[in-house]
């Protein structure tokens, strides 16, 4: 069997937890298997980069970003091929450029394109674990790129699909996949299993599990994920097309705090306006989640949409720019909102869930601000400070609790 586990920045984030990784794909090794491991940066390493960089140049240039991120996985994979030879167990650590994983050539947010494997064969055929950087990967000006956030459960899926692995396991710092984030909601469950389209939706909205680009690469190309802890044995998730169990009404509530509001008002009221707004933003890859039109006077209309909080500043900086071209009299961006949603496939056939959580927020005297709805989730935008309280007001109010 050929077996992908990806572990993130908590899994490895000291001496004690890069050993624990080890003997824990050893075992899996001296089984037989082919082993894949792909690894994040060492606990907060990423985070401390940044404000590293940051006290050089509080803006600095994308692709300078990138080459200072990506040395966080390199330390990782090699510390693990390290711990891997004083077991005698013949590892080998690979970067983006030594694999290769060929990416967009977008900085930040990149999308993998496709990864040569003849390197990886080769050293599986020689009977080494093979231990890959996650997040990152390489443009055709073979400059290092970075996949965003997450990234490294996308490198893993996307080896498992290219390498036709017959497993893909995401190791975190949480036992799996729960109705809720267990830190914000105490009464949170873990679920067995989760399709992959509801799993989609709550990773794009907040709920932190798992990247949304590898949920969305695993449906693509029918890989099977488990999500489960390295911290124990326990059973995780299963992220498949379909789920043996009861169909539930709703699988889990997400909070997205990372989030802002951005409002451009006296939009002239005529075709082609909102094209080129958004087009404004879709050219620097800005991505647009939540989105709102409204009537204003005199053949006006405004427009409101959600961003992402750490691109909130040059969205607006875009829209500035050009407010006179799209005809706009102002723009406003309020960074104190956050985002409450409902998943589930149950929805589809049962009327009445959205009204629902409506009322779950009302009892509570919480105001909302946007909806958006598809045909299985439902997002409200809210004030920041109500945030915790709205998502467990909507969890209790749909029975999710343990």
């Amino acid at each position: 069997m050929l077996i992908v586990k990806k572990f993130g920045g908590t899994s490895v984030g000291n001496k004690e937890r890069i050993f624990n990784v080890a003997r824990r794909c050893a075992e899996e090794y001296r089984k037989g298997n082919d082993v894949i491991v792909v690894l994040s940066a060492m606990g907060k390493s990423t985070d401390d980069l940044i404000a590293l960089a940051q006290t050089i140049n509080p803006n600095p240039p994308k692709r300078e970003l990138d080459m200072l991120l990506t040395t966080g996985e390199q330390v990782s994979t090699a510390l693990m091929a390290m711990a891997f030879d004083t077991m005698d167990v013949p590892a080998v650590s690979l970067n983006a450029f030594q694999v290769a994983m060929h990416t967009t050539r977008v900085h930040g947010n990149a999308r993998l394109k496709r990864i040569d494997t003849d390197r990886i064969m080769h050293e599986l055929e020689h009977r080494r674990i093979v231990i890959v950087t996650g997040f990152q990967g390489v443009n055709k000006y073979d400059n290092y790129t970075t996949l965003g956030r997450g990234g490294s459960d996308t490198t893993a899926v996307a080896l498992a699909a290219a390498l036709h692995a017959d497993a893909c396991e995401i190791y975190t710092d949480v036992d799996g996949i729960y109705t809720a984030d267990p830190r914000y909601v105490p009464k949170a469950r873990k679920l067995d299993e989760i399709t992959y389209d509801e799993m989609l939706d709550l990773a794009t909205l907040g709920s932190g599990v798992l990247h949304n680009r590898s949920v969305e690469m695993a449906k693509k190309y029918g890989v099977q994920l488990v999500v489960r802890s390295s911290l124990n044995d326990h059973e995780g998730t299963i992220v498949k097309e379909e789920t043996n169990v009861e169909r539930m009404l709703i699988s889990g509530v997400a909070l997205d705090r990372n989030t802002a509001r951005i409002s451009v008002i006296g939009l002239k009221d005529q075709p082609g306006m909102a094209f080129k707004l958004f087009n404004m933003l879709a050219r620097e890859n800005i991505n647009v989640d939540v989105i709102l039109q409204s009537i204003g006077r005199e053949n006006t209309k405004d427009i409101s949409f959600t961003v992402s909080r750490d691109e909130a500043d040059a969205a607006v900086k875009i829209l500035e720019s050009n407010l006179s071209r799209i005809g706009g009299k102002s723009i406003s961006c309020n960074r104190e909102v956050a985002k409450v949603s409902i998943v589930g496939a149950g929805m589809m056939s049962n009327p009445g869930v959205a009204a629902k959580m409506f009322e779950a927020l009302y009892n509570q005297n919480i105001n909302i601000n946007m909806i958006s709805t598809s045909e299985i989730r439902v997002t409200v935008l809210i004030h920041e400070r109500d945030a915790e309280r709205a998502a467990n007001a909507v969890h209790d109010a749909f029975g999710l609790e343990e």
